[in-house]
């Protein structure tokens, strides 16, 4: 019989547990809170006067041109919604598998996946060059006569695919969330505090009727998000996949994005778990090496997923036969974006293959380091996808380049400036820990455990 490690260290029992995690919410937080909250609102305000100024001069203060109309906007769009597949992976799949590590960081990752999803949100209005009129994409009775939406189109059906993504995801976090909301609720001292974490508890009780409700409610709901994970970066493929442009018509793109929004989603949970653990020094107990581990294994192998449909794309444009899918993917490794390539390349597959030596997956400093470039290479994995098919495509007479502007760079870095802000108001307000799903992994019998 195999012994596994225990989940929650240093002899914790239930009171112990609560305190530990409600220890940021109900204390004055350390300084270096202080410290990345102000950086992550400078970046935010870089976010709001670059995507503010696009907005009100247009699209031309971007790099877009002819024949590169997709630019920064799609291309982060893309990256935002890959990074929140790990929160839905972690909290539903792993759920409905009973994998009781995913325990101490699927609340985290949950709220990731929200964040991503609030983020990438914002780029494709932006993008449209008329972010007033964005109600437009979605489909209601209007005066404006037989005008509507396109149902053909993939454009339209990440529309659908990511505000029903979005909305599951808001309404899985917050239920699983409500028993914990109630435990603060009781401890609060201040009315205000009270009043507001009572009405967010939404009554509870803790009662065996309330805690049927729940665990009915909280299995639907990952039974619903699970399809999700398959089908929302599916569909966002299909704004590529389904075009005439070499390198873009390609079947494999469905299950090819998936494996790199998993991977890359879980590059951003191992970076979250790192700054989470130095930020409250006693969630190394609940987040340990080995939660962190079994994420390593995950980013390895997903990884190698990302390296072979690399591979097969210049395998079946070969075996296509085609000259212009050939020269896509020679032009992508060879061309004036070839150094793209090859950061992608190197950071997604050659990278996080240090972690097939244990000591590299239990290392903090190696794994945060390996976190950065998987999502740095994700990055330059979509900059590879819709760039290089865009500027060389049938006419040489058409060919262009795409050049980024402050603008741009802006959207981009500022981008984690709203994540990170998001984030960091989300650990000084809620519960970053389940409290409830935490307590019952506790070893029974032991002193302070179950009978504690």
């Amino acid at each position: 019989m195999i012994k596994r490690n225990q989940l929650v260290l240093g002899n914790k029992n239930y009171k112990t547990i609560t305190e530990d995690i409600v220890h940021l919410l109900e204390k004055f937080p350390p300084k270096n809170y202080y410290i990345g909250l102000a950086v992550a609102v400078v970046l935010l305000m870089v976010y709001v006067v670059a995507q503010g100024a696009t907005a009100v001069f247009g699209m031309g203060l971007q790099g877009v041109n002819h024949p590169v109309g997709w630019g920064t906007d799609i291309i982060t769009f893309v990256f935002w919604i890959g990074i929140g597949h790990a929160g839905t992976l972690i909290s539903a799949i792993l759920f409905l598998f009973r994998q009781k590590w995913r325990t101490s960081i699927a609340r985290t990752a949950e709220a990731m996946t929200v964040f991503a999803v609030m983020v990438a949100g914002t780029f494709p209005i932006i993008h449209t060059g008329r972010p007033w009129l964005g109600y437009w994409l979605l489909p209601y009775p209007n005066q404006r006569g037989p005008l509507w939406v396109n149902f053909r189109s993939p454009l339209l059906w990440d529309v659908f695919a990511v505000s029903t993504y979005a909305t599951v995801s808001l309404v899985f976090w917050y239920i699983g969330m409500v028993p914990d909301l109630a435990t603060i609720r009781d401890r609060a001292k201040h009315p205000v505090r009270k009043l507001v974490y009572g009405m967010l508890s939404l009554g509870w009780r803790g009662t065996a009727r309330s805690w049927s409700h729940y665990e009915i409610v909280y299995m639907l709901l990952a039974g619903l998000s699970t399809p999700l994970v398959l089908s929302v970066h599916s569909i966002v493929s299909f704004d590529f996949a389904v075009a005439g442009l070499p390198g873009w018509h390609a079947t494999i793109f469905p299950p090819y994005f998936v494996a790199g929004a998993v991977f890359s989603g879980f590059g951003m949970v191992v970076t979250l778990m790192v700054l989470l653990r130095k930020l409250v020094p006693v969630f190394k107990d609940y987040i340990t090496l080995d939660h962190m581990e079994a994420m390593n294994k995950i980013i390895m192998c997903t990884g190698l997923m990302v390296g072979y449909a690399y591979s097969m794309e210049f395998f079946i444009a070969w075996y296509g036969g085609s000259p212009y899918e050939g020269f896509i993917f020679l032009n992508r490794a060879f061309g004036p974006y070839g150094w793209a390539y090859w950061i992608m390349v190197v950071c997604n597959t050659v990278i996080p293959q240090i972690f097939w030596w244990k000591h590299a997956r239990r290392s903090i400093p190696i794994m945060f380091v390996v976190s950065i470039f998987v999502n740095i290479g994700m990055w330059f994995e979509r900059f590879v996808i819709v760039v290089t098919s865009l500027h060389r495509d049938f006419l040489p007479a058409n060919w262009g380049m795409w050049k980024m502007t402050i603008f741009d760079a802006g959207a981009i870095i500022g981008s984690f400036g709203m994540f990170f802000t998001l984030f960091l108001l989300y650990i000084r307000t809620l519960p970053p820990i389940a409290i409830a799903e935490v307590k019952p992994v506790l070893p029974v019998g032991r002193d302070g455990g179950h009978h504690g």
